[in-house]
């Protein structure tokens, strides 16, 4: 091929062109080493050629033998057309069957040595004798070409309609054949050898078409030797992406923070608690990077109720004393708001502007836009509004993100564009374990806030099943009694989404019908995605006042709703969400000081 690869267009692939080509782009391959990279995700053991006379009902076999017939039979009553094969290898005889396709008669003439691979099933008419549904097939030809769908360890891949699997074998094993001398090995030697590795396209051609001594389990379990390599190609490039991005970063010049932290200690004598020693440990680190003379780039992650938001606003207020402003990001427009509400009641005292922007708020957007660019706002919060063209600071000196897993790389450079090289603390409350945290964000210095204020429990966590519905209603019942408030969540509002449709989940919708007629008594209420924002703001407006006794809810709850009352939550089809899901959203309760239950 003798060309990049990562700029060859798929199209020009033997056994691609225009048609296939838009039918790959749907899988993400629009590229040569897209397909490249575009693995099988199992593999079947097809290489042990057995006697037909030894073939085993059930099991995946295959066959090698003469055609004796080829002919198309005509279904009596149910206008299909049946292709019947019939092989024979001297042992006996095997019919193979493809419905619907009789063009493939003209594949096959009587003498032709051909190899069948499928599962074996008994006749259904005589009752004797054997036969494939739909069998793989190859010829055994004279100059000895490699075996692609039989007789061999074979690639499954994921395809989509109007491509099949042998269709996207055969563009496959065309590709690597045509270009693995033209793949680049970036890794060095000692590495390779350090780590046991073979060498990038023998790699390649392994994962794709294993050669037959390979172990099959290792290969369906992702852990062959040549599968490993892949994947170590792909960590090291990032590492090294994130890495050089670093130290980039190391030698830019930044805004040195230098001054006497009058308002951070203002603020502290006047909240109502002490910091926790964890608190403390952080903000020192924060100011420390703040102070230098280089951009701080920091991740803060921290459990839910753990003070993350307290330590931003000191950030904030140390840029502030210093002369400049900050950027608080967050993906929500209710997190945002509740921001807003939270920071402008912590510093009301400070005589520092602070105001919000988020898309539903047009009209004001302008006026606030000039405010910004004069310098006049010092704290501006908000969503991605504050990356949209228009928005102009006049000295952006940090820019926080909230829930930073909720936005990509490109958001936060965005808004990180809006000044030049201001400090950028972005926030978690997810868990990452300190490995994964030098993986994923090598580029970040890292911080965390592992310890929850005096008097903070734990959220109770249970899992129940369908048949304990009576266990769960008696403690909601309980919990209103006592005046806490309960949120329901559901996986989809309602049985017209697609998920629902094969999984048979239960809606919010029906949901909250159900349980206004088991409580008739309690206020219940809906909220989800489908609702206009002033809509949602409403019905959040009205639980936090505690007009609503049971919320029930979708994952619009997920992030950085503060609800102190809230003392329960019931999760329906848990197993519909991800573990960092299931994580936010219990975080909505046991921010107040009651025992907190999540089920």
């Amino acid at each position: 091929m003798g060309k990049n690869l990562s700029e060859f267009p798929v199209q020009y692939i033997k056994g691609v062109g225009p048609g296939r080509a838009k039918l790959l782009n749907t899988l993400g391959i629009k590229t040569a080493e897209d397909a490249l990279y575009y693995l099988p995700y199992r593999y079947e053991d097809r290489k042990n050629i057995k006697k037909i006379s030894a073939l085993e009902y059930g099991r995946l076999e295959t066959v090698i033998g003469k055609v004796i017939a080829a002919e198309v039979i005509k279904l009596p009553r149910r206008n299909i057309k049946l292709f019947e094969l019939t092989v024979s290898d001297g042992s006996g005889i095997v019919k193979g069957k493809w419905f619907n396709q009789p063009f493939l008669k003209k594949n096959f003439k009587p003498g032709q040595e051909v190899i069948l691979s499928g599962v074996v099933k008994r006749n259904p008419y005589q009752g004797i004798g054997f036969e494939f549904d739909n069998p793989e097939y190859e010829f055994v030809t004279e100059d000895g070409d490699a075996f692609i769908h039989t007789a061999r360890i074979v690639p499954i891949y994921r395809t989509t309609s109007g491509l099949s699997v042998r269709q996207l074998r055969t563009i496959m094993f065309n590709l690597i054949n045509t270009c693995i001398k033209d793949v680049p090995d970036h890794i060095p030697e000692e590495i390779l050898r350090r780590n046991n590795f073979h060498g990038l396209a023998e790699s390649i051609f392994n994962s794709h078409f294993p050669e037959s001594g390979i172990d099959i389990d290792s290969l369906n379990s992702c852990s062959s030797i040549y599968q490993k390599r892949l994947y170590f190609e792909e960590l090291f490039k990032f590492e090294l992406g994130l890495s050089i991005i670093k130290k980039g970063k190391e030698v830019e010049r930044g805004i040195a923070f230098d001054c006497n932290g009058v308002l951070v200690r203002k603020f502290i004598d006047a909240l109502k608690f002490k910091l926790t020693s964890a608190q403390q440990r952080v903000f020192e680190e924060i100011l420390h990077d703040m102070r230098s003379q280089h951009p701080m780039n920091r991740l803060l992650q921290g459990d839910v109720g753990c003070g993350k938001t307290v330590i931003a606003v000191m950030a904030m207020l140390t840029a502030a004393e210093c002369g400049y402003q900050s950027a608080l990001m967050a993906p929500t427009e209710i997190l945002a708001g509740q921001h807003y509400i939270n920071i402008h009641k912590m510093i009301e005292d400070m005589g520092l502007k602070v105001c919000l922007m988020t898309g539903s708020k047009k009209k004001e957007r302008e006026a606030l836009r000039c405010d910004i660019a004069s310098g006049e706002i010092k704290i501006i919060i908000g969503t991605h509004a504050l990356i949209q063209e228009g928005v102009e600071f006049k000295n952006l000196g940090i820019a926080i993100i909230d829930e930073q897993h909720k936005f990509g790389v490109m958001q936060r450079q965005l808004l990180r564009k809006k000044a030049v090289n201001p400090d950028v603390l972005v926030m978690t409350a997810t868990p990452i374990p300190r490995t994964l945290s030098m993986t994923l964000y090598g580029d970040l210095n890292y911080s965390v806030i592992d310890e929850l204020p005096p008097g903070r429990s734990p959220v109770v966590t249970r899992l129940f099943n369908a048949g304990q519905k009576e266990y769960i209603y008696r403690a909601i019942a309980e919990e209103t009694k006592k005046g806490r408030q309960v949120y329901v969540v559901y996986p989809v509002i309602d049985e017209t989404e697609k998920t629902s449709a094969s999984g048979g989940l239960k809606s919010a919708i029906l949901g909250r019908e159900a349980l206004e007629k088991i409580f008739p008594n309690l206020k219940v209420e809906l909220i989800h995605g489908r609702l206009k924002p002033q809509e949602r703001e409403n019905v959040m407006a009205s639980f936090k006042a505690g007009a609503i006794n049971v919320l029930v809810s979708t994952t619009v709850i997920e992030v950085g709703v503060d609800v102190p009352n809230a003392a329960m939550m019931l999760i329906v089809h848990a197993e519909r969400f991800g573990l960092s899901q299931l994580h936010q959203l219990r975080g909505r309760v046991g921010r107040g000081g009651s025992q907190s239950y999540c089920f």
